[in-house]
């Protein structure tokens, strides 16, 4: 493992413990040439299948990419990394096992966990992915989610 700061290709495990839900290792490492600290996962690569999207082209699943939107639907809200961590694997966990994913499935699942965790992060995720055209679709959006 590279340290992160100088580069360097030497670098010792300080300590290893699984995480909460027992789906990763967290290693806290150390680089043997600056001393930076910091942290990284080792997860099984389990969500190996394809995306369909929308226009029909494919394209493979990619859980940075997955874990950047639900950033930005986060952003400036009181999530903590540990909570979209979770979402994450509950999604992955849902489509283990699938050849090929339909994006609207993906997104189905991100709005329920964002659903139950926070509601604006929620409705900001929602009005992108439903692609609301005008202020009735997202006042009826808001009006279903106070329900």
């Amino acid at each position: 493992m590279y340290c992160q700061k100088c580069g360097a290709a030497d670098t010792s495990v300080i300590d290893s413990r699984e995480t909460e839900n027992g789906n990763a290792i967290r290693r806290r490492r150390e680089c043997n040439k600056c001393k930076f600290r910091f942290t990284t996962y080792e997860r099984v690569d389990a969500a190996s299948f394809v995306v369909v999207k929308k226009d029909g082209t494919r394209e493979p699943f990619n859980r940075e990419k997955l874990e950047k939107s639900l950033w930005v639907a986060c952003q400036k809200r009181p999530v903590r990394k540990d909570q979209v961590d979770t979402i994450l694997n509950a999604i992955e966990e849902e489509l283990r096992g699938e050849k090929e994913v339909d994006s609207r499935k993906i997104g189905n699942l991100v709005m329920r966990c964002l659903k139950q965790l926070d509601d604006v992060a929620y409705i900001r995720y929602a009005s992108v992915y439903r692609e609301f055209k005008d202020v009735a679709s997202f006042q009826k959006e808001l009006t279903r989610l106070r329900r």
